[in-house]
């Protein structure tokens, strides 16, 4: 029997870890077979306090990673495949190690960035093509930038990226936008932002190093044009990687875990990162709700001390 089970080891799972571990909870983390989640996949991260200059996704990872070690947390690499956890014993079965149970289960199971798809998107993907214009958008200052997307995220990336981009061009497949009326105002008030309408990427281009241009389809004549850009953030949404407590936990209606401080409509059941965040998608955002997750498990477990 564990104390906790913390599942995933992106920023909120490892500061999970280092918190439940200082309050000597001894917490297991199932890594998951992406050890250190989506940051693992970011080339460099420049806006996590404490680092002066940039430093690589998967160097930061192992970083915490290590501190969690250094804390007392215990790692297996594995996955979940399902879970058992209205009971005040909370039973996690493994792909690998078989049926965990624990008092307490932290979720940091993250979210997955949506992709169009297309051809040569895998290959540029963090070599111009992006899912985070927060994220990756300072490297592509006073360049030309596409955002492939028509809703509020989309909107939002485009006006962040047009204050440091020289231009963007918001590639939308239809021929009004899907955002806030507010949002799509700003966007057209926008002097280096363009929008091209009812277009669809065909195809990610470039030298095999690095992404040069995008070329559109139009959707209603089939026409095909190309656009240069140094940078292409695709903002068609994320999928938060709930489905295996689905039934269980309360989800919001695009499957986001409902969390207060951390606390979901189960006992015992905390979450923070991506998978309980459909607006900010941040590494510090995620560690923060990490810490405050694994305090709110400590206070639980705690209390059930005293009831006994």
């Amino acid at each position: 029997m564990r104390q906790v089970v913390i599942v995933g080891s992106g920023p909120a799972g490892l500061t999970a870890a280092i918190y439940a571990a200082r309050a000597g909870l001894a917490p297991l983390v199932v890594e998951g077979l992406q050890s250190g989640g989506q940051l693992t996949q970011t080339a460099d991260v420049e806006n996590f306090p404490g680092f002066a200059e940039p430093i690589a996704g998967p160097a930061l990872m192992e970083a915490m990673r290590r501190q969690a070690e250094r804390c007392g947390a215990e790692f297996i690499l594995d996955e979940l495949q399902s879970a058992d956890l209205p009971g005040d014993v909370k039973k996690l079965a493994t792909m690998m190690n078989g049926t965990l149970e624990a008092r307490a289960v932290i979720l940091c199971t993250g979210a997955s960035a949506r992709w169009t798809g297309a051809p040569g998107e895998a290959a540029y993907r963090n070599r111009g093509v992006s899912a985070c214009a927060t994220c990756d958008g300072a490297f592509f200052k006073g360049k030309d930038v596409a955002v492939v997307g028509g809703g509020d995220t989309a909107l939002g990336d485009a006006l962040y990226l047009a204050r440091i981009c020289s231009s963007v061009t918001v590639v939308h497949r239809r021929d009004s936008f899907r955002a806030a009326k507010v949002m799509a105002e700003r966007v057209r008030a926008t002097p280096n932002v363009k929008v091209a309408w009812n277009s669809v990427v065909d195809e990610f281009l470039g030298d095999g190093k690095r992404l040069s241009a995008l070329r559109l389809r139009d959707v209603a004549s089939g026409a095909m044009r190309e656009i240069p850009v140094s940078g292409a953030f695709v903002a068609i949404g994320h999928a938060p990687n709930t489905r295996l407590v689905e039934g269980q936990v309360a989800l919001d209606a695009h499957g986001y875990v409902t969390a207060d401080r951390g606390r979901t409509n189960l006992p015992g059941v905390f979450a923070a990162g991506d998978c309980a965040d459909p607006a900010y998608k941040q590494a510090i955002v995620a560690a923060g709700a990490g810490a405050v997750a694994a305090l709110e498990a400590e206070r639980y477990l705690a209390q059930g001390e005293n009831r006994t």
